[in-house]
């Protein structure tokens, strides 16, 4: 069922766009994500306004211009194909894609003040983390955070759970500025692979309260569904048995203390801390590849 956090596909759509999260939508400050299918040929032209922009392919290849830019990306076929290269643009900045054989593409957005350079990620240069072990086992493309992307507020990964496994656990949450955390608006994208006839695929995602942030979402999610998470404990996302899980996480927040860089830092449930000091004692799930941590 429809919620203020929970946004099954079909439902978070406007102006042509499959998803179209603002921060006035969500009715927050800094996070947001669009989603636009393209037809073969097709072109699409926005502003980014007060945002910055990453434009990430989900499936396709996409021609990024952009305050007199050309940029191509090459793209993929699918989510699930590994890592994609990017584009990242300003706030104050009118872009056009074309895609010549069509494909959807998602357009990662924050709010800030910061105006830095027009320019590409290569697929190649995305840190491709394996995190966790056992049945927690999944694959974290680190495209957009902070240690690989110079940018003003944005915060942006990937994430790939084998059917079976968690993921986003042990629950955390970033909904309070600290030396130890952050405070962090978080947008949760999800695309689900179909099983063997094309049957559709299913997870689950949870979100419960904080101190001081009353929440409760348990949500059964399918591809192309969004959940917002303004605050509170979030975990775990579970994709089901034979249906792997990808989802996109788009974070942003109010400029941190001090040197005022953005920073994803996290408290883990107290309750599910635990599950971290488990992993050593168990491989990671070999359907995934990338570099352990």
């Amino acid at each position: 069922m429809t919620s203020i956090h929970y946004l099954p596909a079909g439902t978070a759509g406007a102006d042509g766009y499959d998803v179209a999260i603002t921060p006035e939508s969500a009715g927050w400050g800094y996070s947001g994500l669009h989603v636009v299918t393209l037809a073969a040929a097709e072109e699409h032209g926005f502003a980014t306004g007060e945002d910055e922009v990453l434009v990430v392919p989900l499936s396709g290849a996409v021609s990024v211009e952009a305050d007199g830019s050309h940029l191509d990306l090459a793209g993929r076929a699918d989510v699930f194909a590994g890592p994609t290269d990017f584009s990242y643009l300003p706030p104050g900045t009118t872009a056009t894609l074309v895609s010549e054989r069509g494909g959807r593409f998602a357009l990662c957005s924050a709010r800030t003040d910061r105006r830095l350079p027009v320019r590409h990620g290569a697929a190649a240069d995305v840190p491709v983390e394996l995190r966790g072990a056992g049945g927690s086992s999944r694959q974290v493309r680190n495209f957009g955070t902070p240690e690989a992307l110079d940018a003003g507020a944005i915060i942006a990964c990937e994430v790939i759970t084998p059917g079976g496994n968690w993921s986003s656990y042990p629950a955390h949450k970033h909904d309070e500025a600290s030396e130890t955390e952050s405070a962090l608006e978080e947008i949760y994208y999800f695309e689900i692979a179909a099983g063997p006839q094309g049957q559709p695929g299913l997870g689950f995602m949870r979100t419960s309260s904080s101190p001081g942030h009353p929440i409760e979402v348990t949500e059964e999610v399918h591809d192309g569904d969004v959940v917002l998470v303004p605050h509170g404990w979030h975990g775990p996302a579970v994709a089901a048995p034979g249906h792997p899980m990808y989802y996109l996480n788009v974070m942003a927040g109010p400029p941190a203390a001090g040197d005022g860089k953005r920073a994803w830092l996290i408290t883990d449930h107290p309750d599910q801390t635990w599950v971290r000091a488990s992993w050593a004692d168990q491989a990671v799930d070999p359907r995934l590849t990338g570099e352990t941590r």
